[in-house]
């Protein structure tokens, strides 16, 4: 299996909102927990407003009370309306997929993750409350994979 099926397998079970979808349950519901579970440098160059950061790698043990890692906000969570959120969509629907086994009940991924979002000209913060230009998520969000990342051919 490779990552990408590991992911398809996740979307499978979870549910997936776009970024219209999104923009339009926050209005139903500003109350809506936002996690960004992207790593705290990618969360400080540009997030959505009121997201907060839980990274990915530390998600589960902040799901539950007797962690280092603990968020109270999101152990209470449980029965609340929470949306995952990462760069594409990829890592928010592996996150989701865990809540849900830890017992989220209304958990959902940001489907295209904040590049969609960004390319449906929504609005991404920095980490002082800045807006960010088009041109510099533009910017971000363009590839800048190396040579030795790429796949033999």
């Amino acid at each position: 299996m490779k990552f990408e099926d590991l992911v398809k397998a996740a979307q499978q079970s979870i549910t997936e909102l776009f970024p219209w979808d999104l923009e339009e349950a926050l209005i139903k519901n500003p109350n809506a927990l936002l996690i960004d579970v992207r790593e705290p440098d990618e969360y400080q160059a540009m997030h959505i407003l009121h997201s907060i950061n839980i990274p990915r790698g530390v998600l589960e043990s902040a799901c539950e009370y007797n962690y280092e890692d603990t968020v109270p906000e999101l152990v209470e969570a449980r029965n609340r309306d929470v949306i995952v959120i990462c760069r594409s969509g990829k890592r928010s629907a592996l996150a989701a997929y865990s809540m849900q086994q830890l017992g989220f009940q209304k958990v959902a991924s940001l489907n295209t993750g904040l590049r969609g979002w960004s390319d449906y000209e929504l609005k991404l913060f920095d980490e002082s409350g800045n807006i960010i230009s088009e041109a510099a998520s533009e910017e971000y969000f363009t590839p800048q994979l190396k040579p030795e990342q790429l796949s033999p051919k």
